[in-house]
């Protein structure tokens, strides 16, 4: 079996996953630190997989995985965009993209966070294999 976490670093990683959790439906399963600093947290996508998140290091060491905040884009699958949309905006997330059907016939919509992350949710589950 393979899975994929990607990865993301906050600046404000405790909001952020009260954020995540609220408006996209995320579930926080494991959650590492003190106080405000995050040194490690998964939460889980409803509909399967998972995103890893952690607080910006201040001063990194030389070698140490820097992300800066802000700049990652995921697009997750979901089965009711309209609903997510809903509930995304209404908790604050600032529409990019409104929701529309695309030449591919996806239902979808593209957000940012409050850190200034891309998500983009719909129905397009991917090419068949061939």
């Amino acid at each position: 079996m393979t899975t994929i976490w990607p990865c993301l670093h906050a600046r404000d990683a405790r909001a952020l996953i009260a954020f995540l959790e609220v408006a996209f439906g995320f579930e926080p399963s494991f959650i590492a630190g003190e106080g405000d600093r995050v040194d490690h947290a998964e939460l889980l996508w409803p509909g399967g997989g998972g995103i890893m998140l952690g607080s910006a290091k201040a001063s990194p060491e030389p070698g140490q995985w820097v992300l800066t905040p802000g700049t990652f884009g995921a697009y997750l699958v979901c089965d009711d965009p309209a609903a997510l949309f809903a509930r995304a905006t209404a908790h604050g997330a600032t529409v990019l993209e409104p929701l529309a059907t695309t030449p591919y016939d996806s239902l979808q919509f593209s957000v940012l966070d409050p850190e200034g992350n891309h998500w983009s949710f719909g129905t397009y589950t991917g090419a068949a294999a061939t």
